[in-house]
C-alpha cells in the first residue's frame, strides 16, 4: 500500500479542507493508496503535466499527483476544480 504526502503545506491544507467537508473523500484516498493507477478514474496526464496523474475525488474535485514506486509514495501536487490543470 502507498502513502499519501502533500508536496507542500498549501496543498496539505487543501487536502484537509476537502476531507473535512466530505466524508466520502477519505474512502477515495484509501482506494488511491491501494491502486494509484486505476482507482477513482486515475489517468496519466499529458503535455506540460506529463509524468503526473489525475483522479476524481468528487463532483468537481480533482487531484494531481506523482507516483513514487520506489518509496511507495503518492505526492499530491495540487487539488481542486478542473482549473488545477
Amino acid at each position: 500500500m502507498y502513502k499519501i504526502a502533500a508536496a507542500n503545506s498549501k496543498v496539505e491544507k487543501k487536502l484537509y479542507e476537502y476531507a473535512s467537508r466530505r466524508v466520502d473523500i477519505n474512502d477515495k484516498f484509501q482506494r488511491i493508496k491501494e491502486d494509484p493507477r486505476r482507482a477513482n478514474g486515475a489517468h496519466p496526464l499529458h503535455g506540460k503535466l506529463t509524468g503526473k496523474w489525475s483522479c476524481w475525488l468528487g463532483s468537481n474535485i480533482r487531484m494531481i499527483y506523482v507516483i513514487g514506486d520506489a518509496k511507495r509514495l503518492i505526492i499530491v501536487m495540487t487539488v481542486g476544480s478542473h482549473k488545477v490543470y
